[in-house]
Parts: structure tokens; sequence; C-alpha cells
């Protein structure tokens, strides 16, 4: 199982990371792979930089060689009512979002907190991908969210750092990737790296899809056909900028 395309990275702006922006493209390059989202902490994350930072996409490329540049966000869920860190504004402009919830923003929440939360964020036009949401402080309820994500044509990420920072919600990963095939939803698998040592890695994520018997139409990074056909879906105006 290969996966062409990283849709959550992370670059020295998050204070916690290692990389600059070109160390971790070029470190994509070498990979071979053929598209990166670089997707910095919003401003409501304490190692977070200045929110000027996320309109200023204009200064990267839109591609380096066949590999597709996106510049984004890992927004925060401020609330129960799905407010991300940033306006609308600023989201709109940008590549790729990422709507997440830190526990350094929300520490815990009830089944029925965590799946109105959820809800709310998939209407958001905004949002792109939901953000490693296997966690055990924030479990929903897959069965009435999952199919609401795939409605509106939200990403599920299968988060392969989760294995590492929050191991306690590796059961509720596969638990969520099986209702994300129930119901035709659509899922990434990426490495959410903080340096180059870790971009692209996939970790027991190939494995667990493999024993669930996931299918591959429905990974939108397994293959430049799928990768393409979702930043379609999603109406992404740069590709109109670049040969695809």
């Amino acid at each position: 199982m290969n996966f062409i395309a990283d849709l959550h990275t992370h670059t020295l702006f998050s204070d916690h990371a290692f990389n600059t922006v070109t160390e971790m493209i070029t470190q994509a390059q070498k990979l071979g792979l053929k598209g990166i989202a670089i997707t910095d902490h919003g401003p409501a994350m304490p190692d977070s930089g200045h929110h000027w930072h996320f309109i200023n996409k204009g200064q990267l490329p839109k591609k380096i060689g066949d590999m597709i540049v996106m510049f984004g966000i890992e927004a925060d869920v401020m609330n129960i009512d799905g407010e991300l860190d940033i306006s609308d504004s600023y989201l709109s402009n940008l590549d790729w979002v990422i709507a997440s919830i830190h526990k350094d923003i929300i520490p815990k929440l009830s089944f029925e907190e965590a799946t109105q939360l959820w809800l709310n964020v998939a209407y958001n036009p905004y949002v792109d991908m939901i953000g490693h949401c296997e966690q055990v402080e924030h479990y929903f309820d897959y069965e009435k969210v999952v199919p609401v994500f795939a409605q509106n044509n939200k990403v599920v990420e299968m988060n392969v750092n989760s294995a590492v920072v929050r191991p306690a919600g590796q059961k509720n990963m596969e638990e969520l990737a099986k209702a994300c095939k129930k119901y035709g939803c659509k899922i990434a698998v990426n490495s959410d790296a903080h340096s180059i040592y870790t971009l692209g890695q996939t970790g027991n994520v190939p494995e667990m899809l493999r024993r669930i018997d996931f299918p591959q139409e429905l990974i939108v990074n397994a293959s430049c056909e799928n990768f393409i056909n979702e930043l379609k879906i999603h109406n992404k105006k740069f590709l109109s900028l670049i040969e695809v």
C-alpha cells in the first residue's frame, strides 16, 4: 500500500518542529511524493507564530517538479460550537485546512460533547480534513458523525504520529476506519511529521487498513488519481494555476 502525498506536516513555524519549509519540501521530493501539505498549527496553540503567516502563501510555489505544494493550516477547534482559532477570511485563502482538537485547548469532552463538536465542524465549508480525531479524551459517536463527514466531503485522517503521542487511541482508530469504510467516507494516511525524518512514514496504519479490507478508492493519497480528484471535489483554485 503506497501513499503519494503527505497532507499533514509541520515546519519551524510550529516551535516544536525541527525543519524549515524548504527542508520538508526537499525531503518530500527525495521520497518521491507527488504532494505535500504544509499545515502548521493555528494561532491558539502555545508554540504557533503570528497569524500573518497564513496569508503569505504567495511566497511558496504551487508545484516543484511534479510535486504539488499546498500551504495550509492545522486549525484548533476551540469549543463545542466547532469554532476554529482563525477567521474564515484566512481559511478561505489556504490550500488545505485541517481541523483538530489538542488537549492544550480542550483537555477532555464527554461523548455527547465531542459528538456535537464534530457535527458542527462537519458543516464548516472551509475544513478539508479532520485531524487525529481518534483520541480517547474526545471519543465521539462514529455511527452518527462519520456519515455527516462523508456527506460534507470531510477527509478523516489516519494519523501515523498518533501511535507515538496518542497510543491509547489506536483501538479507536481502527473503529473509526471501519465506520469510514461502512459509510464511504474518504480517509488520508498522514505522518503528521515534525521533521524530515518522519515525513512520509506510515507506521502500522497500512497493516490496520489491510486487516479491515479498507477500499483503496476511499484513500485520497493512495494514488495520484484519487489525490487530484479529491482536490477537485474541494474546489481547490490553485489547480487552475498548475498542470496536473
